[in-house]
């Protein structure tokens, strides 16, 4: 059994491995984290909607099996020589480094902390802050404060000094992972290290920890801090708040932020202010507040984007007004935006929902026509239009058609489709495709399972979905569920 490197066993190990003097750095090429490019610390959702994934699911599969067979390869290879005795602590340096710089790339944390722990074993290691800022960056990334908490002690044993990077990507794990109180508590212990004062980066990543955590209490006290230490808000810790702000629908301070903002005149509001207020008020259904903001921000000297013809479409489409939808549309070939995959996800998503079906048909031939591709969210869409319209033969040709492409599925399209074929009664096939689920990789959720109960229940199976019930109820993992189910449908 292979041991975790970051136990507290292995931990007590590490710290008493010394590092000899060597002739070979770890040059690992960090990105710095100080950037002035706002777009370091703009709030990203993590929900899957048609708005915010950039490209959808669709990627490109061979770069992408590339990718994880190089990274595996390169990972497989170091823990075979890691295994011997010889080989141990006689690790090329370009091998050792490829593969941790791999394993932080794919954010596959327990790779980077194993090939880091043998990394520490070579005589020509040479300990380096950078390499703990990306590690520990990574960590925050996966929600692993625990180990990052860890790796920054062994940093400490191996005398190096924290500099304000590794202390910021610090805040920032602990942020991640809803420990807020430890981020304010590492903020506190930068202040009594010389050369080592918190910053306006620094604030901003603990200010977006606050608001995705919606600890909106928190804000004054930050900001007041921030005045009493001299730092001035940037323009990108102005539109965090004011993106949280918005988001909360919090629109009275939101609006109070924003004239600070323009008052400051140091740090003056931008095209992530203007889609953060315009969606804000677009989302919430205010459609006169924002084509109010719209106009003001035009004013401001702020042309819209892409994306803020995204949000005005996907507001006037939630509000019932298809013709500003389509007005917007018109404009923007006018004025030579070419629409996304996710303006047309947008436009098919919102007429399903309305029930026009011809009309979200034209669309997805324009989309394809275009040489765009569709993605997960496309079809997923299409077929939630199809089944609230009773058309399933039109659901089983979008399978066959996504069955025959390149599209990368994920878990909210086969709920989509297993909830379709379940609602038509089709019990064998929503079977048949939870199984394919499974081959997919794609972890059954709650959901899954409340749709296949529904589905159960409805057509007169009770005892299955009681007793699948039951075991949702009993079961913190989904795991067994997964073995049952599929079982049970084997044996169809």
């Amino acid at each position: 059994m292979q041991q975790n490197p970051f136990t507290p066993a292995y931990l007590r190990w590490s710290l008493s491995v010394s590092s000899p003097p060597t002739t070979c750095s770890t040059k690992l090429h960090p990105q710095p984290i100080h950037s002035s490019n706002p777009q370091y610390f703009t709030v990203i959702s993590s929900k899957r909607s048609s708005e915010h994934c950039l490209t959808g699911l669709q990627r490109d599969p061979k770069n992408a099996l590339s990718r994880i067979i190089r990274r595996e390869a390169a990972i497989e290879g170091i823990g075979r020589k890691a295994k011997s005795k010889k080989q141990r602590n006689m690790l090329w340096p370009k091998a050792v480094l490829e593969a941790l710089d791999e394993a932080i790339k794919e954010n596959s944390w327990g790779s980077a902390l194993e090939i880091f722990g043998l990394l520490r074993k070579q005589h020509w290691y040479e300990p380096r802050c950078q390499t703990y800022t990306k590690l520990i960056m990574m960590l925050g990334k996966c929600k692993q404060s625990e180990q990052a908490s860890l790796l920054f002690e062994i940093m400490l044993s191996e005398g190096l000094k924290p500099t304000i990077d590794v202390y910021t990507v610090l805040v920032h794990a602990y942020g991640k992972s809803g420990f807020i109180d430890m981020a304010f508590t590492t903020v506190e212990d930068m202040k009594s290290v010389s050369d080592c004062k918190p910053d306006v980066y620094t604030y901003s990543i603990l200010i977006n920890s606050c608001m995705k955590l919606r600890r909106f209490d928190l804000i004054g006290r930050i900001l007041a801090e921030m005045s009493y230490l001299g730092i001035e808000c940037s323009t990108v810790t102005y539109n965090t708040i004011i993106d949280g702000y918005g988001k909360a629908e919090m629109f009275e301070e939101m609006e109070s932020l924003l004239t600070d903002m323009i008052e400051s005149g140091d740090s003056l509001p931008d095209i992530f202010t203007f889609n953060s207020i315009v969606g804000s008020y677009g989302n919430s259904g205010q459609i006169e507040k924002m084509e109010k903001w719209y106009d003001e921000f035009q004013l401001m000297g702020i042309r819209p984007d892409i994306k803020t013809f995204n949000i005005l479409i996907k507001s006037f489409g939630k509000a019932g007004m298809c013709e500003k939808m389509g007005s917007v549309m018109k404009f923007m070939q006018k004025r030579f935006f070419s629409p996304t995959v996710i303006t047309y996800n947008i436009v098919i998503e919102i007429l399903g929902k309305a029930g026009k079906i011809e009309k979200m048909e034209e669309y997805f031939k324009e989309m394809k026509h275009k040489g765009m591709k569709p993605n997960a969210i496309t079809y997923c869409s299409l077929v939630s239009a199809y089944i609230k319209a009773g058309s399933i033969k039109k659901v089983d040709s979008i399978l066959r058609q996504v069955e025959n492409s390149d599209v990368i599925l994920d878990t909210p399209f086969f709920n989509c489709i297993i909830s379709a074929y379940g609602q038509a009664g089709d019990i064998k096939r929503m079977g048949e495709l939870f199984l394919v689920m499974e081959e997919r990789k794609c972890m059954p959720d709650n959901i899954t399972f409340a749709s296949m109960i529904q589905a159960y229940n409805t057509h007169g199976m009770i005892e299955v979905a009681e007793s699948l019930e039951n075991k949702l109820i009993k079961t913190s993992k989904n795991s067994v569920l997964v073995k049952e189910v599929r079982r049970n449908h084997v044996r169809m």
